[in-house]
């Protein structure tokens, strides 16, 4: 089933943000984390990203989330903040999610290049960073909403802008 969506924002993050205390606040990003392309390789990642080929991240190398999660904040938080590294718009991403070690749903986002597909597995859990980053309450208010980790199964490019959702099995 194709459903049209929207790819909203895409981060690569070469540095992890979210270390140490969050009372200290993030540790800034060397380059901007936010993007309008990115490449995608399979079984490693996103070309750049700090997970990029980790093997202890191999079923969780690239984060999706639905940005319709962050509609209930006031004001709407960026996208990027969150750090997840797909935002999409208009497919309810965390039913994809199956539990830790399980295989979730697999899919494909195409957004004009070709279709990149997905392996979803378990939920990317909202931490305390969130309550930082967003505002407090925030990390209650995205549990059960905060995404998805996945392993890309086929290489190619995402772009901000209209894409094709499509469920593969």
């Amino acid at each position: 089933m194709s459903t049209p969506v929207e790819i909203v924002a895409l981060v690569v993050s070469s540095v992890h943000a979210f270390e140490g205390r969050p009372a200290d606040g993030p540790r800034p990003d060397p380059e901007p984390a936010g993007r309008s392309e990115v490449e995608v390789r399979a079984g490693l990642g996103i070309v750049g990203d700090r997970y990029f080929g980790q093997k202890v991240h191999h079923n969780a190398a690239v984060t999706i989330l639905d940005a319709a999660s962050l509609d209930g904040f006031d004001p709407v938080p960026d996208p990027v903040l969150l750090r997840r590294n797909i935002v999409v718009r208009g497919y309810p991403i965390d039913t994809l999610a199956a539990g830790r070690g399980v295989a979730g749903r697999r899919f494909s986002l195409d957004s004009g290049a070709g279709p990149v597909e997905f392996q979803a597995f378990r939920p990317a859990n909202p931490c305390a960073w969130m309550n930082v980053v967003i505002g407090a309450g925030a990390m209650k208010a995205l549990r059960g909403h905060g995404g998805v980790r996945t392993t890309p199964l086929t290489s190619g490019v995402l772009q901000v802008g209209p894409a094709v959702f499509e469920l593969l099995d």
